[in-house]
């Protein structure tokens, strides 16, 4: 029946994309997202979806007539050099050739996907487009299963689709906490305009926050505290947060089993847990992967090699300030980073990580600067409140991703191609640089008459 549906919804898809460009962006980031092959068996299930809906991307924007400016600025040439890094890191790589050439095509496609946003997104409808299909992928996923959480009792156990992006439960968890702030920002806009939306968003964020419960992942529930505390500070709906805050907690004591509270409660003691300390074991070994190949790294999945992770665990001990407490590298199976910094680190060097942390500390910093400018020149509430939403994002990628090898997520790529949007794009067209910045006296009167 799914096969039907969809092979049945797909021809009009598909001529919408044609006409829109900018609706074939959207479900580019919908299908890396959603993985509808895994939700279908027959002959759906043979179809490269997010292949198919990438190239009439390509396509549409090729023949768009009036084509936006190109504009990459400084965080989007930081983006093309990381990529050029990892090209070249994958050139001299260490690791195998055929699976560090696998991951780089991978790579390469959502870099892609980051330079079509750039391209083709040039006003409000276009992006509301693309974070209500983010919202329509990870946030259905997390209505789905929050809700088999529910009905267990607390004892479905959530991950992600096996062969998935986010396959592994860590991560879905952060893809999940991501996706809290891409709901508030439509709730703030779109929930005014119909309580059907206003109460499916509000639904979805409750279950997004039950997902991470569900996920049993610390990293995720370190990022939902830390996104939930931001988030009440910068909201203007504080009340509002705070009784959906003590609902959602009452609901979590209620679903949260035993062995959900003693994973969450090792965070304390970490350093006696030997799952944490088997990841800081791999940190020291990406650290000194990095430091034998300090100028390019080792390529992709290098460190999961085991030839290189059994050299590498022989020269351990040479940093002992790296502490790792009793914890010594696995002789037999070789580990992921488990860190995107780590990750990184190892696989492309001290200028990769250098070039990685000015992406993400550059994207966190201009979308904080766009939400002031908007309030400085009086601009839309709308666009103050996006830029917002799309800080949070990064910032709850930038803390949760710390302990998991997440490095190259589609998603996090798309939002810094949607903040760079709003920065040399959609601002400006609001507010013309001929245009007086509007006095902070002004915008409160103009808000309240």
């Amino acid at each position: 029946m799914r096969d039907l549906i969809l092979l049945g919804l797909l021809p009009l898809m598909l001529y919408a994309m044609a006409k829109r460009p900018f609706i074939a962006l959207g479900m580019w980031v919908w299908t890396a997202l959603f993985f509808p092959n895994g939700w279908v068996y027959g002959p759906a299930s043979s179809l490269r979806y997010n292949l198919l809906f990438s190239l009439v991307t390509i396509l549409g924007y090729l023949i768009m007539k009036h084509k936006p400016k190109f504009q990459p600025g400084a965080l989007g040439m930081f983006v093309v050099a990381f990529f050029l890094w990892t090209t070249a890191s994958t050139v001299t790589g260490i690791g195998p050739p055929d699976v560090m050439w696998e991951i780089w095509s991978r790579f390469a496609k959502i870099v892609l996907l980051f330079i079509f946003v750039l391209l083709i997104v040039e006003k409000k409808l276009h992006v509301d487009f693309l974070l209500w299909c983010v919202v329509l992928s990870v946030g259905f996923y997390a209505n789905l299963e929050a809700s088999k959480f529910i009905l267990s009792g607390g004892g479905h156990k959530i991950a992600g689709m096996s062969g998935h992006v986010l396959g592994d439960r860590n991560e879905l968890s952060i893809a999940f906490c991501m996706t809290l702030p891409i709901c508030y920002y439509l709730l703030g806009d779109y929930g005014k305009r119909s309580t059907l939306v206003r109460l499916g968003l509000l639904g979805t964020i409750a279950l997004l926050v039950l997902g991470v419960v569900g996920t049993q992942s610390r990293g995720g529930f370190i990022a939902l505290l830390a996104l939930a505390g931001y988030l009440f500070l910068k909201s203007e709906r504080k009340i509002l947060m705070g009784i959906l805050g003590i609902a959602l907690i009452a609901v979590v004591a209620h679903l949260a089993s035993d062995e959900w509270t003693g994973r969450i409660n090792t965070i304390e003691t970490a350093s006696e847990d030997a799952s944490f300390m088997g990841r800081v074991v791999a940190w020291k070994l990406s650290f000194i992967l990095a430091m034998d190949n300090p100028l390019l790294g080792g390529g992709f999945k290098s460190l999961e090699y085991s030839p290189n992770w059994i050299a590498l665990s022989n020269h351990f001990f040479s940093y002992p300030w790296f502490y790792t407490g009793d914890a010594l590298p696995n002789p037999e199976i070789a580990r992921a980073a488990h860190s995107v910094y780590f990750q990184v680190l190892g696989e492309h060097g001290f200028v990769g990580l250098a070039l990685y942390l000015a992406i993400l500390s550059s994207a966190f910093f201009k979308a904080g600067s766009v939400a002031r400018r908007a309030r400085r020149v009086g601009a839309p509430d709308w666009v103050r409140s996006m830029a917002t939403m799309l800080q949070l994002s990064i910032f709850t990628f930038a803390l949760g991703a710390a302990a998991l090898s997440f490095a190259y997520f589609d998603l996090i790529f798309a939002l810094i191609g949607v903040v760079l949007v709003l920065d040399k794009r959609i601002l400006p067209a609001l507010t013309p640089a001929s245009a007086p910045a509007v006095p902070r006296s002004n915008q409160i009167r103009l808000q309240t008459s």
